[in-house]
């Protein structure tokens, strides 16, 4: 796989982890190393970890940071982020400085067809980012029932039509299994009114990524992992977080929110007592966007929202 990517709020990233030149820190989206690279040009005697559950970013990465890796100055880790904190742990890694992900499909995942996650390209219906994992989109889309189709294009796409869509694919797939994305696209589109096909761009989008959340556990692998980041952290260590779906968004501000935030607190306390005070604190209240400059230059950047927190007690 040749990586061609850009790195989403680059800069924005890793000044908001506030890094420490002797820091350990984790970077839990590899993929083309972008945001990687940039942590390490600030780091002297610190050390990265550095997952992805893609085999092919690894062994680009293995070659495109070998200096660093000969160098003792990163680990790549082939895991899910979710598994943070038991991969750490078989480098006595109780404790980090900061931890960065960078959330979604990377670059080359789309645009490498065989992969399956495009809409726009004809592939055999997979979507895995992890090769080994067992799950396709083939599978759902041709062995789940309709009402948990419906659910998933409801809950994970926003999809208006899922009922139909989930409906159109059962009558295909009575006639024999639905092989290819293309395929998949010709039956989204007899599922939704041609009134609603003329706007909002490609009819297929809610539905494949709604499959794509499905077959690799997105949702629940972040909340997995940020529950265990959490407890990694040091004091005065940071999260950052960078989201370009809704659903994610809406995850991270509300963990990071029940975090930073006084709970159950009796009326009438005159003062609040430590105990009771929050051990995080929020860096930004609003999330941080990119700038107009980065809209223009890279397109899949117009949805990008980036979140921080940190540990204060």
């Amino acid at each position: 796989m040749t990586f061609k990517h850009v790195p989403v709020l680059l800069h924005e990233a890793v000044k908001s982890l506030n890094i420490k030149p002797n820091g350990t820190y984790v970077d839990c989206t590899l993929g083309g190393g972008g945001h990687t690279s940039k942590i390490l040009s600030h780091l002297s005697n610190g050390h990265l970890y550095a997952f992805d559950q893609d085999w092919e970013a690894i062994k680009y990465n293995q070659i495109k940071l070998n200096s660093e890796i000969k160098a003792n100055k990163i680990t790549l880790i082939h895991d899910n982020f979710r598994n943070i904190k038991s991969a750490l742990s078989k480098y006595s890694v109780d404790h980090v400085d900061g931890i960065l992900y960078d959330l979604g499909v990377s670059s080359p995942q789309f645009d490498d067809a065989k992969r399956g996650f495009s809409y726009r390209k004809d592939s055999k219906l997979d979507m895995r980012m992890d090769q080994d994992n067992k799950l396709t989109a083939w599978t759902i889309v041709n062995r789940w029932s309709v009402h948990e189709l419906i659910r998933i294009f409801f809950r994970y796409g926003d999809e208006k039509f899922a009922k139909s869509i989930a409906r159109r694919i059962k009558i295909h797939r009575a006639d024999g299994p639905i092989n290819t994305t293309q395929e998949l696209v010709s039956i989204i589109k007899e599922g939704i009114p041609a009134a609603a096909r003329r706007h909002g761009g490609n009819p297929a989008k809610k539905v494949f990524q709604a499959l794509r959340i499905a077959v690799n556990d997105e949702l629940g692998a972040l909340e997995g992992s940020l529950e265990s980041a959490f407890k990694l952290l040091a004091m005065h260590g940071r999260i950052s977080v960078i989201t370009f779906e809704p659903l994610e968004d809406k995850l991270v501000k509300n963990m990071f929110k029940e975090r930073s935030t006084v709970q159950d607190v009796p009326r009438g306390l005159p003062v609040i007592p430590e105990s009771l005070m929050p051990h995080f604190k929020l860096i930004n209240r609003k999330p941080i966007r990119p700038s107009k400059a980065e809209l223009i230059r890279n397109h899949r950047s117009h949805s990008a929202r980036l979140r921080t927190i940190e540990r204060i007690k």
